[in-house]
This record gives structure tokens, C-alpha cells and sequence, in this order.
């Protein structure tokens, strides 16, 4: 029988990224309780509201067409996105807790669901060339990247045995 794999006791890259994970979680979390708090509201109102509390113009391009979907949403729509932020935040929940606790199934989770994204953030950033959308296609490339060493790291550790 392998010896186990020892890793260190202290805070380390693994649980900054099991902290962003668990943050992701949280934030969609709340969005979908948002969610559900405009059932029975006039949607497109809220959105032109919001458009007006961060002081945007409700007739430009963007905020128009924010607005213009909003009017769209029924109460049955409401329910179905509060429901798929609720399994999306489980999901970056799940994955938060078993980076922190050092679980390889949730290094190789964030892996793939982080690769996912990779494709298509660099066709974004290919379209049109932003500090928000560079910043996001390098974190994501230096979380799954860390992942990824890692589980390699483990692999050899555990002697070729799978994480």
C-alpha cells in the first residue's frame, strides 16, 4: 500500500483558488436569490431602475438592450435561472470545499470546467482586445495550469497510482 501523500498543513495556492471557486459560488448564489425576488415584479422597471442607480443612460446601446431582454422575463423564466445559478453555485461550492480540503477529484473538476472556458475567452479576446477580458483568459490559464502541475505533482508522488 502507497504511503499517503503528504501536503503541507499551511494556506497555499491550492486554497486561494479553493477561495475563488467558493467566492464564485456565493455571487451567483445571491444573483439567483435576486432572481427570485423580482417574481411578480415588472422586470423591465427593475432593469431600467438599475440602469438609472449606476447612472448609465437607459436609451445607449448597451443598457438598452439589458433593458429591452428584461421585459422579456416572466416568472417562469425567473424560476429556471434561479434554478441553474443554484446548480452552478453548488457546483463551484462542491469544487471550493474539495480544493480546500486537498481532494484530487476537485483538481481534476476544475480542470475541465476551467478548460471549458478557455476556448472561447480567447475567441473573445480575439474579437476585441480588453483589459477585463486579458485578465480574465490569464487567471483562468494560471488556475487551471496550477491544477493541472498539481495533480501531475500528485501523480508522481503517489507513484504513478492516479490522484
Amino acid at each position: 500500500m502507497p504511503e499517503p501523500i503528504h501536503r503541507p498543513k499551511k494556506l497555499t495556492a491550492l486554497h486561494f483558488v479553493a477561495l475563488l471557486e467558493l467566492a464564485k459560488g456565493a455571487l451567483v448564489l445571491l444573483a439567483g436569490f435576486g432572481a427570485l425576488s423580482l417574481l411578480h415584479q415588472d422586470v423591465g422597471q427593475a432593469a431600467e431602475d438599475l440602469v438609472r442607480l449606476f447612472h448609465l443612460n437607459p436609451a445607449s446601446h448597451m443598457p438598452r438592450i439589458f433593458i429591452k431582454a428584461a421585459t422579456h422575463f416572466t416568472d417562469a423564466r425567473l424560476w429556471w435561472l434561479a434554478a441553474a445559478a443554484l446548480g452552478y453555485a453548488l457546483a463551484r461550492i462542491a469544487e471550493g470545499y474539495g480544493l480546500w480540503r486537498r481532494k484530487a477529484w476537485a483538481e481534476w473538476f476544475g480542470v475541465l470546467t476551467g478548460a471549458i472556458y478557455i476556448p472561447i475567452e480567447i475567441y473573445e479576446l480575439l474579437q476585441r482586445l480588453t483589459w477585463p477580458r486579458a485578465t480574465l483568459l490569464t487567471v483562468n490559464l494560471v488556475v487551471v495550469g496550477y491544477l493541472a502541475v498539481d495533480l501531475k505533482r500528485l501523480k508522481k508522488a503517489s507513484g504513478g497510482q492516479g490522484a
